[in-house]
């Protein structure tokens, strides 16, 4: 199924008025089950001109209701709501060099391995763009069943390519990445992000490790029959990241509609009107820096962030200037810089298994038609 422009728009809210279309593709990916309902919103000049929801927790006619400011399990967006925005903030602050090395850091990482070993020309900002040479995702959880077992894992990892020669999307960097963060900072990654990114944006519904009260109001994510054999609701998702605690560099916030659109707002600099002045945190210069594209030609990774491919879940609307991430989960997040616009996409594509992949189609359709709204 296809999720194009239709003709017969039908739904509530704004479903009648400029961002009829965007609703139509929402309302149809719920119909193919694409997704059991979403949340989703819009940052058009510093305001929010687009906050609202579809759908239900699941596909049971009784589930709750999805709202606005339901909270979902952002997965990978986690990479840069919280590592990536950790890492600018510590660059900002000068104290973060992007050109240490990861051995200098965590000593770990270095301590096995001989002399010319590639790993030991591996720096930061090469887990930040994804070009360490490290592999991309791997099951860990399932023979390192504690946190620091998991962790020794990804220390002791092979390289696969030498540091900037191959681009390709490695969870177990961020994960490296963040316990370099910590190690920097003196503190863990949630405390930090919390103190110095969420309060001071007002950030209220974000974090991670929800509360085990709040569980049953976030939509849950997947009937897991492998690994911990229960329904998968409030907790993170990402097992490797479980096993963690439910704190790691490349997955576990938590994470509504209404934050991350303030997140946005402090990323290009125009702090929400409704959220009381909330102070700029990211100096643009820094904002450009972390945008860049990095090496080899090609790769569309910058630092922390993703910029748009050919083709691009971001449709085709947004400029070549513009950065966000995706998550496994079915969320989304994209910034056009040039534009000064944000959109935001939570969704539990994931409900009640893994096997649906109709979110590829969703994605671009739903941004290019919220992009035309304006």
């Amino acid at each position: 199924m296809k999720f194009e422009d239709q003709s017969q728009v039908s739904g509530n809210g704004e479903s009648t008025g400029r961002f009829g279309t965007a609703y139509q593709v929402l309302e149809s990916a719920i119909e193919a089950r694409a997704f059991p309902g979403c949340a989703f919103g819009m940052l058009a000049g510093g305001e929010v001109v687009l906050n609202d929801a579809l759908g239900r927790f699941t596909y049971e006619p009784d589930a709750s209701p999805v709202a606005a400011g339901t909270v979902y399990d952002i997965a990978s967006v986690t990479k840069v709501v919280g590592t990536t925005a950790a890492a600018m903030l510590l660059v900002e602050r000068g104290m973060l060099n992007l050109d240490t090395p990861l051995g200098e850091v965590l000593p770990g990482f270095v301590a096995k391995r001989a002399t010319g070993d590639p790993a030991r020309r591996v720096e930061l900002q090469h887990l930040l763009a994804h070009n360490s040479g490290l592999p991309g995702y791997l099951e860990l959880f399932r023979y390192a069943i504690t946190p620091d077992a998991l962790l020794q894992a990804c220390l002791a990892l092979p390289l696969q390519a030498e540091p900037g020669a191959r681009a390709e999307y490695s969870d177990p960097g961020f994960i490296l990445l963040g316990k370099a963060l910590e190690t920097m900072i003196g503190e863990s990654l949630d405390s930090f992000a919390d103190r110095e990114i969420f309060q001071p944006l007002g950030m209220k519904s974000t974090g991670f490790c929800p509360a085990q009260a709040a569980r049953p109001s976030i939509p849950p994510t997947e009937e897991d029959t492998t690994f911990r054999h229960r329904r998968i609701q409030g907790e993170v998702q990402d097992e490797n990241a479980f096993v963690l605690g439910g704190v790691a560099g490349h997955a576990g916030i938590f994470s509504n509609v209404p934050d991350l659109l303030r997140f946005t707002g402090a990323i290009l600099g125009s702090p929400r009107k409704d959220a009381g002045g909330a102070p700029v945190l990211f100096e643009r210069t820094t904002v450009n820096r972390f945008a860049m594209r990095q090496e080899p030609a090609g790769s569309s990774c910058a630092l922390g962030w993703d910029t748009p491919s050919q083709p691009s879940s971001s449709g085709t609307q947004f400029s070549q200037n513009s950065i966000g991430h995706l998550a496994y989960s079915g969320c989304s997040l994209w910034i056009d810089l040039d534009a000064a616009i944000a959109v935001v996409l939570l969704a539990n594509r994931t409900w009640p298994d893994r096997q649906n992949q109709l979110i590829r189609e969703v994605r671009p359709a739903f941004h290019d038609a919220v992009r035309r709204a304006l």
